[in-house]
């Protein structure tokens, strides 16, 4: 048997059952099992990552379970590559973190940290898997514990409405995969991505599963008109349900675009490249006009969330080695950076219980540390030279520019646009007069949430400064 599979199986189970059974008074035990499951998980996967054969362009440490369903539809296989390698080794450094930063969750703790060992688990399996209806399966199972991470542990009354927006919207999409799959067996006879890549389909039948496999995949990222679920999901979700919907859930779009849409139906998206350009810029240009319109800061970071995924989408469609290295690049920077955001305005709102821009100002000179570590990964969203969203975009853009001038042109505007909101932010929230009035006390961070940023610091820089060997992962693709 496959030790990577079989020792990821048991770095999650074990301590799901643990947790289960341990007495509720026991939290703190609760806690620690979680993060050591978590930590052993990023361990061993670093160990493949330092073990990777960056020549080999197919799938490594490959593992199949045979005659546990008597069907090739339902064959159980798995194997990694440089592209789900990345996504996964990004999983298991953002969920230590918000294991370890979610000392602010003081009921249902237990249940909480299920919540969250299922999600890294189900993630792993998606991006680890290689047939298509087990990741059918990883990626609609993921909506039961974030709907209710989103329902029970939201911070407002409409957190409910806002699960429901998350569950069904993802849902809806998923159906169009669904029917793809079924339409996928019948004529394929297996659901295997190796097998599929070497199949060759009809012109019809490229376009036609094109269309059934882009919805779930364009609502996931979301691109627009699919969106207006994300803002809400997270103004309403806790700080580390918002975290873990930006850094790791939005890929599983972006994942998907570039696992099946764009090597199976590779006709699909040349017949329909016009509309993909069309709205992923619309969708780049409204989110970012609307991030700064927004008065409450989630609802800022989600919006400008929308307009750096587009990006990478339009860096996936250019179909060209620049365009998609530049993607998987902004899809790791994004992760980091767009968590550090929502935890910055995680620690305003444990102190002061609201988001609204107005009740804030001057913060520079309560709260030193804190401004410090948000005026860093302000300049990161902004794509600042020496960030990682930098080399993302950058190489992007490059990538956009040798397919269509034009639409590089419209990309560089939503840039343009970033830097606008970014600025204007950080403005508002730190600089000015103090607003005693509404907030009279305050206080800087805390060692747990300066470690947690310092980490997120350290990460980002180095990516702004090495960005060698993510590129050589994003070359070992199928």
């Amino acid at each position: 048997m496959n030790s990577l599979f079989t020792l990821t199986c048991w770095s999650i189970c074990v301590p799901l059952v643990l947790i289960s059974i341990l007495p509720r008074a026991y939290t703190h035990i609760a806690r620690l099992i979680a993060y050591i499951s978590s930590i052993s998980l990023l361990l061993l996967w670093s160990n493949v990552l330092l073990t990777f054969n960056f020549s080999e362009v197919f799938y490594q440490q490959q593992y199949y379970i045979s005659g546990l369903i008597p069907s090739q539809i339902a064959e159980f296989s798995f194997g990694v590559d440089g592209f789900s390698l990345c996504l996964i080794i990004l999983t298991t450094v953002i969920m230590p973190i918000c294991i370890y930063s979610s000392t602010n969750i003081t009921h249902k703790i237990h249940e909480f940290l299920v919540c969250l060992l299922l999600i890294e688990f189900l993630l792993i399996l998606s991006f680890y898997t290689t047939n298509l209806l087990f990741f059918y399966i990883f990626f609609e199972s993921i909506l039961i514990p974030m709907f209710i991470i989103i329902g029970y542990w939201g911070s407002r009354d409409r957190k409910i409405k806002a699960a429901y927006y998350f569950f069904f919207y993802t849902l809806f999409g998923s159906l169009f995969m669904l029917f793809g799959i079924l339409y996928l067996s019948t004529l394929v006879g297996s659901l295997n991505y190796e097998i599929l890549f070497n199949h060759e389909f009809s012109q019809q039948t490229h376009i036609f599963l094109f269309i059934l496999f882009f919805i779930p995949f364009a609502i996931k990222i979301p691109m627009f008109p699919f969106h207006i679920w994300l803002p809400e999901a997270h103004v309403e979700a806790p700080t580390i349900g918002s975290v873990i919907l930006a850094s790791l859930l939005l890929k599983l779009g972006s994942f998907g675009f570039l696992r099946f849409t764009i090597p199976l139906f590779w006709y699909g998206v040349s017949y329909f490249s016009v509309l993909i350009d069309i709205l992923a810029v619309i969708s780049v240009i409204y989110a970012s006009l609307a991030t700064i319109r927004q008065i409450d800061m989630k609802r800022i970071i989600a919006y400008s969330s929308i307009a750096h995924m587009n990006l990478i989408v339009l860096g996936l469609f250019s179909l060209n080695q620049h365009g998609i290295d530049g993607s998987v690049y902004l899809m790791v920077g994004h992760g980091i950076v767009s968590s550090a955001l929502f935890f910055c305005v995680g620690v305003l709102y444990d102190r002061y219980h609201t988001r609204l821009l107005k009740y804030y100002s001057g913060l520079v000179m309560t709260m030193p540390l804190f401004t410090t570590f948000f005026f860093i990964f302000t300049l990161a969203n902004m794509s600042f030279p020496g960030t990682s969203n930098f080399i993302g975009e950058f190489v992007i853009l490059t990538g956009i520019f040798n397919r269509n001038s034009f639409i590089m042109f419209c990309a560089a505007t939503g840039i343009v646009l970033s830097a606008v909101y970014s600025i204007w932010l950080f403005n508002r929230i730190c600089f000015g007069t103090l607003k005693t009035k509404y907030v009279a006390h305050y206080s800087d961070l805390t060692l747990t949430e300066g470690l947690v940023l310092t980490t997120l610091t350290i990460l980002m820089l180095l990516l702004g400064i090495n960005s060698q060997f993510i590129f050589d992962l994003s070359w070992c693709n199928i």
